[in-house]
């Protein structure tokens, strides 16, 4: 593969945040009817503005820059005060003991974490498998390093409310037919299902007799809806040395703009982020990392209100969507995604994701880019202004019937 073929696929066009480029060609024939007023709603990415940080999170941080370069220039893998303080919590968390000098980086971002792993695990020509859907940075990085992937079908549709829906004789296969290592997120990234203990043990079991190394993204873990249960990957009976967690401090805390993730599990797997950080970034921004020190120690009752908050926006868009002929979305147990199946519409829906943000200014992510079989799907983030996301939805559904087919 040419690096040119490498750079087009990574598509970066519907990334969170990114500002979509707007072309009229082949457009401005399906429009119709007058643009639907309201405010802009980017539903590719949360807003933190709608929700405060962390309280004190930002005097963490401005005690950092005072501190200069005892803080600015950190170990690469991160302070390792910070490091250890973190690494007891996730402990306590994910209920397994994190080793705080060996087996924990500070990154910038989950995303430059899930970047380091995959590059630390991945040789062209491995074999690496995919649920579908998934979060779409998991192919584009698969692709990238020339890794061969093995979709494993994720069939959330049709799984009873306690299952995510993972197809564990497709992931099986994937094993038995050479697969190195095995990506997912957990909670499901779009779909926000939540695996069940029985699911998480058996991927912990075929991974340990198969010897497939397992990164799993749960970034989402702590926001999470209705008391529904989470079994963490690594508190399984499986060998440590086969699992990379990712996790940070993102939506759910309003501090995405720090760009603070952490990777932690198998030594020898961040040892080698390690080596690729250094020359990649150095390190996470030195004087950001010092607001870990806020993680998992919200004042109490935050965080509770927190997920309250969120789950109100949640059902507020579901009875919108529930009343839209057709359509399906199953409630999310966890995270701030959505992830609706629009009916027929007498457009394509690539045009109408298009036709959403010229008509609505509503903007969405298209289905496709987490799955083939999902091009019919939208993945709404609703980490948003409550009422503003609600009247975008609500816009969303007048387009949906103007151009129903």
């Amino acid at each position: 593969m040419s690096v040119e073929d490498k750079f087009r696929k990574l598509g970066v066009e519907n990334a969170p945040g990114q500002q979509v480029r707007q072309e009229a060609a082949g457009i401005e024939s399906l429009l119709r009817g007058e643009k639907l007023e309201g405010r802009a709603v980017d539903f590719s990415h949360g807003d933190v503005d709608a929700h405060e940080p962390t309280p004190g999170s930002f005097r963490l941080f401005s005690d950092a820059v005072d501190l200069g370069g005892a803080q600015a220039y950190t170990e690469y893998r991160g302070a390792r005060a910070i490091r250890e303080r973190v690494a007891e919590r996730l402990a306590a968390f994910t209920s397994a003991p994190v080793d705080a000098a060996e087996g924990l980086i500070i990154s910038p971002g989950t995303q430059g974490a899930l970047f380091l792993a995959v590059a630390s695990t991945v040789a062209s020509g491995d074999k690496v498998a995919i649920m579908q859907p998934d979060y779409f940075a998991n192919r584009k990085l698969v692709e990238f390093f020339e890794g061969e992937m093995v979709p494993v079908r994720l069939d959330y549709v049709n799984a009873d409310e306690c299952r995510a829906g993972i197809d564990l004789s497709g992931l099986e296969e994937a094993f038995r037919a050479g697969t190195n290592v095995f990506v997912f997120s957990n909670p499901n990234n779009p779909a926000g299902v939540v695996y069940s203990a029985d699911e998480i043990r058996s991927i912990a079991e075929l991974a340990d007799r198969y010897g497939v190394t397992v990164i799993v993204d749960q970034l989402y873990s702590r926001l999470r809806y209705c008391g529904v249960r989470y079994t963490h990957l690594r508190a399984q009976a499986v060998d440590a040395e086969n699992v990379v967690t990712i996790m940070g401090p993102s939506k759910t805390e309003s501090l995405s703009g720090y760009r603070l993730g952490v990777a932690f599990g198998s030594k020898a797997v961040i040892a080698r982020m390690e080596k690729l950080q250094a020359i990649v970034s150095l390190r996470a921004a030195g004087y950001a990392q010092a607001v870990l020190r806020s993680w998992f120690d919200e004042p109490e009752g935050w965080m509770e209100d927190r997920i309250r908050q969120h789950e109100a926006i949640r059902d507020d868009i579901l009875a919108v969507l529930n009343g839209i002929e057709d359509a399906f979305v199953r409630a999310p147990q966890a995270g701030s995604y959505l992830f609706p199946r629009l009916p027929r519409l007498s457009v394509s829906h690539a045009d109408f994701v298009k036709i959403l943000r010229l008509q609505a200014a509503v903007v969405v992510t298209p289905g496709s880019e987490f799955s083939p079989h999902s091009s019919d799907c939208v993945r709404l983030n609703f980490s948003q202004d409550r009422t503003a996301a609600v009247d975008a939805v609500k816009r969303m559904a007048v387009l949906i019937e103007r151009y129903r087919a």
